[in-house]
Protein backbone atom coordinates (compact mmCIF):
# COMPACT_ATOMS: atom_id res chain seq x y z
CA UNK A 1 0.00 0.00 0.00
CA UNK A 2 3.10 2.48 0.99
CA UNK A 3 4.70 1.88 -2.00
CA UNK A 4 1.40 2.45 -3.96
CA UNK A 5 0.62 5.64 -2.76
CA UNK A 6 4.23 6.96 -3.42
CA UNK A 7 3.68 5.78 -7.33
CA UNK A 8 0.38 7.69 -7.04
CA UNK A 9 1.68 10.90 -5.82
CA UNK A 10 5.16 11.13 -7.14
CA UNK A 11 5.39 8.38 -9.80
CA UNK A 12 8.46 6.61 -8.71
CA UNK A 13 9.53 3.49 -9.84
CA UNK A 14 12.56 0.79 -8.16
CA UNK A 15 15.73 1.85 -10.10
CA UNK A 16 16.67 -1.77 -10.70
CA UNK A 17 12.89 -3.66 -11.15
CA UNK A 18 10.69 -0.93 -12.09
CA UNK A 19 8.11 -1.45 -9.43
CA UNK A 20 5.77 1.22 -8.87
CA UNK A 21 6.84 3.21 -5.07
CA UNK A 22 9.96 3.57 -3.91
CA UNK A 23 13.58 4.32 -5.48
CA UNK A 24 14.38 0.31 -4.11
CA UNK A 25 11.62 -1.75 -3.29
CA UNK A 26 12.07 -3.79 -0.33
CA UNK A 27 12.49 -6.98 -2.27
CA UNK A 28 15.21 -5.55 -4.40
CA UNK A 29 16.76 -3.98 -1.40
CA UNK A 30 17.11 -7.26 0.36
CA UNK A 31 19.02 -8.42 -2.16
CA UNK A 32 22.03 -5.87 -1.73
CA UNK A 33 25.58 -7.33 -0.93
CA UNK A 34 25.79 -7.93 2.61
CA UNK A 35 29.47 -8.46 2.74
CA UNK A 36 32.42 -7.34 0.47
CA UNK A 37 35.70 -8.88 -1.04
CA UNK A 38 39.07 -7.93 -2.57
CA UNK A 39 38.55 -6.25 -6.46
CA UNK A 40 41.61 -6.31 -8.02
CA UNK A 41 41.95 -4.75 -11.24
CA UNK A 42 43.73 -7.25 -14.07
CA UNK A 43 46.13 -5.56 -14.49
CA UNK A 44 46.55 -3.40 -11.06
CA UNK A 45 48.40 -0.09 -11.00
CA UNK A 46 51.70 -0.56 -9.57
CA UNK A 47 51.46 -0.06 -6.25
CA UNK A 48 48.14 0.33 -5.88
CA UNK A 49 46.72 -0.98 -2.04
CA UNK A 50 44.22 -3.67 -1.47
CA UNK A 51 40.78 -2.45 -3.06
CA UNK A 52 37.41 -3.76 -1.78
CA UNK A 53 33.92 -3.73 -3.28
CA UNK A 54 30.51 -4.54 -1.86
CA UNK A 55 29.68 -5.88 -5.37
CA UNK A 56 29.66 -5.96 -8.83
CA UNK A 57 29.00 -2.96 -11.28
CA UNK A 58 26.15 -4.22 -12.95
CA UNK A 59 22.45 -4.81 -12.57
CA UNK A 60 20.76 -3.23 -9.45
CA UNK A 61 23.98 -1.74 -7.78
CA UNK A 62 24.78 -0.34 -11.55
CA UNK A 63 21.18 1.51 -11.34
CA UNK A 64 21.61 2.94 -7.98
CA UNK A 65 24.69 4.59 -8.95
CA UNK A 66 24.02 6.30 -12.05
CA UNK A 67 20.56 6.97 -10.56
CA UNK A 68 22.41 9.20 -7.83
CA UNK A 69 25.16 10.79 -9.94
CA UNK A 70 23.35 11.73 -13.52
CA UNK A 71 19.84 11.37 -12.28
CA UNK A 72 19.80 13.05 -9.05
CA UNK A 73 17.93 10.72 -7.06
CA UNK A 74 19.35 11.54 -3.96
CA UNK A 75 17.42 8.67 -1.49
CA UNK A 76 19.60 6.34 -3.18
CA UNK A 77 22.46 7.88 -1.07
CA UNK A 78 21.66 5.83 1.62
CA UNK A 79 21.57 2.55 0.74
CA UNK A 80 24.58 2.96 -1.50
CA UNK A 81 26.50 4.34 1.64
CA UNK A 82 25.31 1.21 3.32
CA UNK A 83 27.72 -0.63 0.54
CA UNK A 84 30.25 1.61 1.13
CA UNK A 85 30.51 0.97 4.60
CA UNK A 86 30.14 -2.95 4.41
CA UNK A 87 33.02 -2.47 1.96
CA UNK A 88 35.35 -0.06 4.55
CA UNK A 89 34.63 -2.81 7.26
CA UNK A 90 36.00 -5.05 5.57
CA UNK A 91 39.29 -3.96 4.73
CA UNK A 92 39.96 -4.52 8.37
CA UNK A 93 41.98 -1.57 9.10
CA UNK A 94 42.00 -0.30 12.68
CA UNK A 95 40.97 2.77 13.69
CA UNK A 96 40.97 5.84 13.77
CA UNK A 97 40.35 5.85 9.81
CA UNK A 98 39.58 8.59 7.38
CA UNK A 99 37.54 8.09 4.38
CA UNK A 100 38.62 10.44 2.37
CA UNK A 101 36.48 9.86 -1.51
CA UNK A 102 38.18 10.85 -4.79
CA UNK A 103 37.36 14.43 -5.91
CA UNK A 104 34.86 15.33 -8.28
CA UNK A 105 35.49 18.06 -10.93
CA UNK A 106 34.56 21.08 -9.74
CA UNK A 107 32.15 21.57 -12.97
CA UNK A 108 30.87 17.87 -12.54
CA UNK A 109 29.33 18.86 -9.10
CA UNK A 110 28.01 21.99 -10.49
CA UNK A 111 26.32 20.38 -13.36
CA UNK A 112 24.70 17.67 -10.64
CA UNK A 113 24.01 19.99 -7.80
CA UNK A 114 25.93 17.74 -5.67
CA UNK A 115 28.81 15.68 -4.62
CA UNK A 116 27.91 11.94 -4.48
CA UNK A 117 31.13 10.43 -3.86
CA UNK A 118 31.72 12.27 -0.76
CA UNK A 119 27.66 11.69 0.41
CA UNK A 120 28.25 8.29 -0.10
CA UNK A 121 31.62 8.72 2.27
CA UNK A 122 30.38 10.79 4.62
CA UNK A 123 27.16 8.53 5.13
CA UNK A 124 29.32 5.45 5.23
CA UNK A 125 31.44 7.16 8.32
CA UNK A 126 27.88 7.88 10.07
CA UNK A 127 26.76 4.40 9.28
CA UNK A 128 30.18 2.99 10.80
CA UNK A 129 30.38 5.26 14.06
CA UNK A 130 26.66 3.69 15.22
CA UNK A 131 28.22 0.40 14.79
CA UNK A 132 31.43 1.32 17.17
CA UNK A 133 34.24 1.70 14.50
CA UNK A 134 36.65 5.27 15.08
CA UNK A 135 36.09 6.06 11.88
CA UNK A 136 35.31 9.97 10.05
CA UNK A 137 35.38 11.22 6.16
CA UNK A 138 37.01 14.32 4.96
CA UNK A 139 37.41 16.06 1.72
CA UNK A 140 41.26 15.71 1.57
CA UNK A 141 41.97 16.15 -2.19
CA UNK A 142 41.02 18.66 -4.97
CA UNK A 143 41.53 18.09 -8.49
CA UNK A 144 43.96 20.21 -10.56
CA UNK A 145 42.50 21.99 -13.61
CA UNK A 146 42.79 20.47 -16.98
CA UNK A 147 41.07 16.84 -15.93
CA UNK A 148 38.72 15.71 -18.47
CA UNK A 149 35.66 12.85 -18.12
CA UNK A 150 37.12 9.46 -17.78
CA UNK A 151 33.57 8.10 -19.41
CA UNK A 152 34.98 6.68 -22.58
CA UNK A 153 38.85 6.40 -21.94
CA UNK A 154 40.28 3.12 -22.09
CA UNK A 155 43.09 1.63 -19.54
CA UNK A 156 45.94 3.56 -20.40
CA UNK A 157 44.16 7.01 -21.61
CA UNK A 158 42.40 6.93 -17.90
CA UNK A 159 46.28 6.75 -16.51
CA UNK A 160 47.29 9.21 -18.71
CA UNK A 161 44.39 11.54 -17.65
CA UNK A 162 44.44 11.15 -14.05
CA UNK A 163 48.60 11.33 -13.74
CA UNK A 164 49.52 13.80 -11.24
CA UNK A 165 45.77 15.34 -11.29
CA UNK A 166 45.01 15.71 -7.64
CA UNK A 167 46.18 17.30 -4.83
CA UNK A 168 46.15 17.67 -1.26
CA UNK A 169 45.96 21.22 -0.55
CA UNK A 170 47.97 21.92 3.24
CA UNK A 171 45.00 23.89 5.43
CA UNK A 172 42.29 21.14 5.54
CA UNK A 173 45.15 18.65 6.06
CA UNK A 174 46.87 20.10 8.88
CA UNK A 175 43.55 21.04 10.83
CA UNK A 176 42.86 17.51 10.15
CA UNK A 177 45.97 16.14 11.10
CA UNK A 178 45.69 18.38 14.91
CA UNK A 179 42.49 16.36 15.48
CA UNK A 180 42.86 13.07 14.10
CA UNK A 181 47.25 11.73 14.60
CA UNK A 182 48.16 9.02 13.26
CA UNK A 183 45.21 8.09 11.22
CA UNK A 184 44.93 5.62 8.70
CA UNK A 185 43.36 6.58 5.36
CA UNK A 186 41.18 4.49 2.97
CA UNK A 187 40.05 5.77 -0.18
CA UNK A 188 36.31 5.60 -1.25
CA UNK A 189 34.74 5.64 -4.67
CA UNK A 190 31.75 4.65 -5.87
CA UNK A 191 32.97 2.66 -8.43
CA UNK A 192 36.98 1.02 -9.15
CA UNK A 193 36.83 0.34 -12.74
CA UNK A 194 40.79 0.14 -14.14
CA UNK A 195 42.55 1.74 -10.36
CA UNK A 196 43.96 4.04 -12.10
CA UNK A 197 41.61 6.79 -9.98
CA UNK A 198 42.56 5.23 -6.94
CA UNK A 199 46.24 4.81 -7.46
CA UNK A 200 46.24 8.83 -8.09
CA UNK A 201 44.33 9.28 -4.82
CA UNK A 202 46.50 7.50 -3.39
CA UNK A 203 49.39 8.73 -4.42
CA UNK A 204 48.65 12.36 -3.92
CA UNK A 205 47.35 11.76 0.14
CA UNK A 206 50.89 9.87 0.36
CA UNK A 207 52.71 12.62 -1.28
CA UNK A 208 51.76 14.69 1.83
CA UNK A 209 52.92 11.97 4.33
CA UNK A 210 48.96 10.30 4.70
CA UNK A 211 49.34 6.60 5.52
CA UNK A 212 46.76 5.03 2.71
CA UNK A 213 45.67 1.40 3.57
CA UNK A 214 42.97 0.09 1.65
CA UNK A 215 40.51 1.10 -1.01
CA UNK A 216 36.63 1.16 -0.59
CA UNK A 217 33.93 1.24 -3.57
CA UNK A 218 30.50 0.01 -4.05
CA UNK A 219 30.96 -1.65 -7.00
CA UNK A 220 33.63 -2.95 -9.21
CA UNK A 221 33.25 -3.43 -13.21
CA UNK A 222 33.50 -6.91 -14.23
CA UNK A 223 37.15 -6.67 -15.68
CA UNK A 224 38.49 -8.25 -12.48
CA UNK A 225 40.43 -11.77 -11.23
CA UNK A 226 41.48 -12.49 -14.68
CA UNK A 227 37.91 -12.48 -15.88
CA UNK A 228 35.95 -14.39 -13.20
CA UNK A 229 32.33 -12.89 -12.37
CA UNK A 230 32.75 -10.83 -9.25
CA UNK A 231 30.67 -12.86 -6.85
CA UNK A 232 30.91 -11.37 -2.71
CA UNK A 233 31.69 -13.74 -0.13
CA UNK A 234 28.88 -13.64 1.57
CA UNK A 235 24.90 -12.91 0.85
Amino acid sequence: MRDAVTDLLLGGRCVACRRPGRLLCAGCSALLPGSARLAWPVPSPPGLVPPWAAGEYDGTLRAMVLGLKERRLLALARPLAGLLAVAVAATGVPGPVLLVPVPSRPSSVRARGHDPTYALAAGAAVRLRREGYDVRAARLLRTRPGLVDQAGLDRVARAANLAGSMTCPSGPLRRLSERVPLARVVVCDDVLTTGATAREAQRALEAVGMHVAAVAAVAATRRRDRGRPFVPSGK
